[in-house]
């Protein structure tokens, strides 16, 4: 499985780093050809004649030295897969924050594939909010956390805060060139962000939505394969996937427009997008002065987008929608699945902490028209993106 592929190997300054040494031995006995790259700080926990003769390559550390120049950028592009093991706290949070500050900080930001990190500290650093905030900021960026496991830990305490074994982060590897996407040949569409109405040139009525969940779905049905057609509302400066169709728009009538003419080809549509329900009916052509204490606003409905491609839906088509409430979230997911003919609705809750509009992490239940609840955990984004497009490959396509 791993034969001619091209890992990068991470190891950071960590206890657990005497492992790494293990899994470079079997990524090459798998066939993989290895480069090692290090933090400053592992060179005290691992030693480089080791790693550089099991690799039969040079190990990296420094960004210049006595051999010249170590092109981070060539080495990130060389690589199929990059896997920190271990991956300290110290790293973790340089991760999260985009810091450089060494070759392997360096070599990770250039990275364009896949990155995987195991996790190695003691239980309480472990268990610190901290840390947990972290992994899921570099979730978001599209990394991959091989859980840790319960054990002996350096500390001589026993808990969480192991790293994975070596042959278990070999499986993780092997998996991850063993995935077949589920969802090849399929058409996908997801909306996403939220629409500005506007009052005048320079007033909208809109939200607060971010579109990082929708973009999140769109980035999740690429990754199994299916072609994107993204429409996204207004939103602020955000990396958008590459290869996915991007349909920018401003107003609820202008996504409404945009998602009828691709829902007929569209085999799976996720309507994530937070649209506005009512726009003005007139809008002033000059900015509107300020004048009378009071003013009134007369708003009009703006087009139902899930019920409307409700009606239409064909039997072979799936249909998703979110349902963002503040009270009776279930009996409101319940009735908007039935009404709208969606096939499944999202549930997710302003009174959930670090859940909702402009957050990197949600809190979901799925309801199905099959009469499934499944609640979620608070995860990040993109984690809760995964789970929601296993569940319509569980549904549909398994």
């Amino acid at each position: 499985m791993l034969k001619g592929k091209k890992i990068l190997l991470g190891i950071t300054g960590s206890i657990a780093a005497y492992k790494s040494i293990l899994l470079l031995r079997l990524l090459v006995k798998a066939g993989a050809e290895v480069k090692v790259v290090i933090s400053p700080a592992a060179r005290e926990f691992v030693p480089q004649l080791t790693l550089s003769t099991l690799s039969n390559q040079p190990v990296l550390c420094e960004i210049s030295g006595d051999q010249g120049w170590s092109n981070h950028v060539m080495l990130g592009r060389w690589a199929d897969c990059m896997v920190i093991a271990p991956l300290s706290c110290n790293t973790l949070a340089k991760m999260a924050s985009g810091q450089c500050d060494n070759l392997l900080l360096a070599v990770y930001l250039s990275a364009t594939c896949p990155v995987l990190v195991a996790p190695a500290m003691d239980e309480d650093m472990w268990k610190h909010p901290s840390t947990k905030a972290n992994l899921q900021k570099i979730q978001t960026f599209g990394n991959q956390v091989i859980p840790v496991t319960h054990g002996d830990l350096a500390s001589g305490l026993v808990g969480e805060g192991r790293m994975a074994e070596p042959e278990d982060i070999l499986s993780y590897i092997s998996n991850l060139f063993s995935h077949t996407p589920l969802l090849k040949g399929k058409k996908a569409l997801v909306s996403a962000g939220p629409t500005h109405e506007p009052l005048d040139p320079v007033r909208f009525i809109g939200n607060h939505s971010s579109g990082k969940m929708g973009i999140a779905l769109a980035a999740a049905l690429q990754k199994q394969g299916a072609d994107v057609t993204l429409v996204l509302g207004p939103v602020g400066e955000i990396v958008l996937p590459e290869g996915i169709k991007t349909i920018r728009v401003k107003t609820a009538a202008e996504m409404f427009k945009a998602c009828s003419r691709s829902f007929p080809k569209s085999d799976i549509t996720v309507m994530a997008a937070a649209v506005a329900d009512y726009t003005p009916v007139k809008t002033a052509k000059d900015k509107i002065k300020k004048s009378d204490p009071l003013m009134v606003l007369e708003l009009t409905r703006t087009t139902d987008i899930l019920a409307s491609l409700g009606k239409v839906k064909r039997k072979n088509q799936v249909l998703v929608g979110f349902a963002l409430e503040t009270t009776d979230g279930e009996a409101a997911a319940k009735e908007k699945l039935k009404k709208k003919n969606a096939d499944i609705i999202v549930l997710n809750s302003l009174q959930d902490k670090d859940a909702g509009f402009g957050t990197d992490t949600n809190k979901v239940t799925i309801f199905t028209k099959q009469g499934d609840k499944i609640p979620f955990d608070n995860k990040s984004k993109t984690a809760v993106a995964q789970d929601i497009i296993d569940t319509v490959i569980r549904l549909y396509y398994a």
